[in-house]
């Protein structure tokens, strides 16, 4: 199947990973590795964290929702200043935005598919003139893994699943884009990533 498009995920991959941030913190805090992912995938669909994703709850009824059920967890943290280590960490790689303006000068179509949160200032809005689509799960009110958002992103792009390949650093997020038929490639290093895209679309990306 000929790729028509790529859809990119935006922490992790366009930008510096928030992962490795949260992982920093909770080496400060002497937290367990990996407590802050756990605690997101406990809660579930109606944790505090998937709620600020789906655009449910603003950040100032986050702190304290994510904070308590930390603390229920046992292990108590600032999810102020965790989240600014956050912000601080998602700066844009620029080979990654190469690669953009590349496929994009193929004639193929971009898309940012990101699960992020309503915020007086969203840093991540200025990638959007990058893209040819840009789905918020804040915004449209799902969050990757729902199937709907794939689905939604490759509408907006006019492209069907098998014609699309997806990028996240998140296992369970490409699991989910990889059963509708997508092309998926796991973030780890951002260049071994783009190479496996290379390889994917027949040509280069930096």
């Amino acid at each position: 199947m000929r790729m028509l498009g790529v859809i990119f995920d935006l922490g992790g991959v366009v930008l510096g990973s928030p992962l490795h941030a949260i992982a920093r913190y909770e080496r400060e805090l002497g937290i367990p590795e990996g407590f802050v992912n756990r605690r997101v995938g406990v809660g579930g669909a109606q944790g505090a964290w998937a709620r600020l994703e789906r655009g449910e709850l603003t950040m100032d009824a986050f702190y304290p929702a994510f904070e308590a059920e930390c603390v229920a967890a046992g292990h108590p943290l600032d999810a102020r200043a965790m989240f600014a280590r956050m912000s601080e960490a998602s700066q844009p790689r620029p080979a990654m935005l190469e690669a953009i303006r590349r496929i994009r000068a193929r004639g193929l179509r971009a898309g940012a598919l990101t699960n992020n949160w309503v915020a007086e200032s969203e840093p991540t809005r200025v990638l959007e003139p990058h893209f040819d689509a840009f789905i918020e799960s804040s915004v449209v009110g799902l969050r990757k893994p729902d199937p709907r958002i794939y689905e939604l992103a490759c509408a907006r792009l006019e492209v069907r699943p098998p014609e699309a390949a997806f990028l996240d650093d998140i296992g369970g997020n490409l699991k989910a884009a990889r059963a509708l038929g997508m092309t998926t490639i796991k973030v780890v290093e951002p260049g071994e990533a783009l190479r496996e895209l290379e390889d994917v679309l027949g040509f280069l990306l930096g």
